[in-house]
């Protein structure tokens, strides 16, 4: 059986690596690309790199006829997500890759994104999209909501050790490297090249980062309280990339061991042996998460890394592996792809 695709939101760079991937998908047919300020363009016109690809062309939202769609990735920026999605048919599968339903709390996304939610009916159906922990939601959803690459990175590292108390959950640090593509494409001054190359800088610093939000939502619910971590993130002059530095008190053998066979049986998430640490040259283009764990010269403490692509594992590759539990496909068709070295 093919699947018909809709992707809204085609031009930006997490539109154009669901084409990348859902173009080589078996059972997948992508029948229709939106973008509302590039409707009337062909993609090879917006993405020269996918010019080999017989696309169709660019169109506004309301020129597709969602009667004959399967499946809508929805790669709109936040607010305009919302707004979109509520409009869309009641009983057409969405994945949604904006913030606008990770947070199941409305005053909590009024808090971190400034305006209140206005699709609250949507908001309540809507399935948190990080698949190794919420596959059996995924599967039988009309809506998911994709994670913040971010909030995927540092979850991946402290999920299952704040759920087997392994670490102290008052003493979790997490410094956080991310490459610029997951600033999206908009055009800002502190993106330039002569701004953003041959240095690297903090940003959101002291707790204003929009992906604590996710953290606060999703470790509170684990351990049955509050838990706040300290994340920093950092812009560098990459393309693609996250690599998360977490810091945790805890024995870090039970660490390792915690993390090992949690996703001893995870296609995607990949343990490197006790002591070795990750690059995210090792996973660039890519669906893998690789994670490391080192016993710190400090007593009784821990340095978990982690690495994915902030455009693949971290947003679109995420999307098509719920995609296909949502569609009845196997879950890593499409995306066993290598990873891009050098």
């Amino acid at each position: 059986m093919t699947h018909k695709i809709a992707i809204l939101g085609a031009s930006g760079y997490t539109g154009a690596e669901l084409v990348r991937l859902i173009a080589e998908h078996p059972n997948m047919e992508i029948a229709a690309l939106a973008a509302e300020r590039k409707a009337g363009m062909t993609m090879a016109q917006v993405f020269p790199h996918l010019r080999h690809m017989d696309l169709p062309d660019l169109c506004k939202i309301s020129e597709i006829d969602f009667s004959r769609i399967d499946l809508c990735f929805c790669a709109l920026p936040h607010k305009t997500s919302q707004e979109v999605i509520s409009a869309l048919p009641k009983d057409l599968k969405i994945i949604d890759l904006s913030a606008d339903f990770r947070l199941t709390d409305p005053d909590e996304y009024e808090k971190w994104y400034g305006n209140p939610h206005t699709a609250l009916e949507q908001q309540e159906e809507a399935v948190y999209g990080l698949t190794e922990f919420y596959r059996d939601e995924i599967r039988g959803a009309r809506l998911v909501a994709g994670t913040g690459c971010n909030a995927a990175t540092g979850q991946y590292v402290l999920r299952p050790l704040v759920s087997a108390g392994v670490i102290d959950l008052d003493d979790i640090v997490l410094d956080l490297k991310c490459a610029v593509s997951g600033a999206g494409r908009s055009l800002k001054e502190n993106l330039l090249h002569a701004e953003l190359s041959e240095g690297t800088n903090a940003y959101a610093v002291g707790g204003t980062h929009r992906h604590l939000g996710e953290f606060d939502q999703e470790f509170s619910k684990l351990a049955g309280r509050a838990v706040h971590v300290q994340f920093t993130p950092h812009l560098i002059p990459a393309n693609r990339g996250i690599l998360a530095t977490t810091y945790v008190k805890g024995d870090p053998l039970s660490i390792y061991e915690t993390l090992a066979k949690a996703y001893a049986d995870e296609p995607f998430i990949q343990m490197l042996p006790m002591g070795e640490t990750p690059s995210t040259h090792h996973v660039r283009g890519s669906n893998f998460c690789h994670i490391g764990v080192v016993e710190d010269r400090i007593e009784r403490r821990a340095i978990v890394i982690a690495a994915l692509d902030n455009l693949t594992k971290g947003s679109s590759g995420q999307a098509l592996q719920n995609a296909n539990l949502m569609l009845g496909e196997i879950e890593t068709r499409g995306l066993m792809m290598a990873p891009l070295f050098p």
